[in-house]
């Protein structure tokens, strides 16, 4: 059986997992190729105008596996950790594509939560009867899968260049470069190595619940906002980078946090869409990068690389 798995949302976070789980079942799995222009049109004209990007290009993906495979993983997820919920087109995604992408073949509907071992064990075995697989092979490849999961080093730490940025967002916009125009590679090339959250403890992230009158509803507000919170607290990186989807909600909290926590500390805020002109982006990234060497060489907050996040 040929299982499609799009490269998309958060495929960036689970992809080791979800591969794993599918070659356990005896599966063929066929992946989208990265995101590129082709996808990005196809999504575009698929979705509803009002999506943020990442979600047109899922739809992008989908539309790439509709006449190459047997069934689609669609995971749909409503919580990333207890009681912390994300954009709520994640809850209400495999309906909106059958309605959004015609002809498409069966997709997986049951909700997908990776924090919780049981109920992602009823996933996979609902997955497997789609799969044409017996519980316990589903099983069996569940134990492989959630293992292998837990063992994978997420984040990216680059100690190499003069300069340290810390780089924040959801994952599907760090990690998908045609989205973002890699600026990873832009800021590599000015000299400036970048740190994800996932490199940050998650007790670091927490501190963010003390600064807070209420337990956030969302999720990226421990991730990400707690992350860069952390950083520039703590001098750990010249500057913050946000990348952020146009008509992302959720962001538009985070970013309003994140600023009223930082002060003064440098950071800029990246609106992807779908125009996919780099001048725009190329002329941000080199002013900021300007400022913060005037900074640098100014003596002002010089940073303390790797001191508090590693526990010196």
């Amino acid at each position: 059986m040929k299982i499609g798995l799009p490269r998309g949302l958060y495929y960036y976070k689970f992809d080791t997992f979800l591969e794993c789980f599918l070659k356990g079942l005896g599966a063929e799995v066929v992946l989208t190729p990265d995101t590129n222009k082709n996808i990005l049109v196809g999504g575009v004209a698929a979705c509803v105008d009002d999506a943020c990007l990442p979600v047109k290009l899922y739809h992008g993906h989908v539309l790439y596996l509709r006449d190459k495979c047997d069934l689609i993983i669609v995971p749909r997820i409503m919580e990333m950790a207890k009681k912390e919920y994300i954009c709520p087109k994640f809850c209400g995604l495999p309906e909106m594509l059958k309605n959004s992408i015609p002809g498409l073949p069966p997709i997986t509907e049951l909700p997908f939560a990776m924090h919780d071992p049981k109920r992602q064990l009823k996933w996979c075995e609902a997955a497997g009867r789609l799969a044409g697989a017996g519980g316990e092979k589903a099983r069996r490849s569940f134990s492989l899968a959630y293992d292998a999961f837990k063992k994978t080093c997420r984040g990216v730490d680059d100690c190499t260049k003069t300069y340290k940025i810390g780089l924040l967002g959801h994952a599907y916009n760090i990690y998908d470069k045609f989205a973002n125009m890699d600026v990873v590679k832009k800021l590599g090339e000015l000299d400036a190595g970048v740190i994800t959250e996932e490199s940050i403890p998650d007790a670091c992230k927490r501190e963010i619940y003390k600064s807070l009158l209420i337990y956030p509803f969302w999720s990226s507000v421990k991730e990400t906002v707690g992350a860069g919170m952390y950083l520039a607290k703590n001098h750990a990186v010249d500057g913050l980078l946000y990348l952020s989807s146009f008509q992302c909600g959720i962001d538009s909290v985070n970013v309003d946090l994140l600023k009223d926590f930082i002060g003064s500390f440098p950071m800029l805020v990246l609106k992807l869409d779908e125009h996919a002109g780099e001048a725009g982006i190329e002329t941000r990234v080199e002013a900021f990068m300007d400022m913060i060497e005037r900074r640098r060489a100014n003596g002002i907050h010089l940073p303390s690389y790797g001191q508090y996040i590693y526990g010196g």
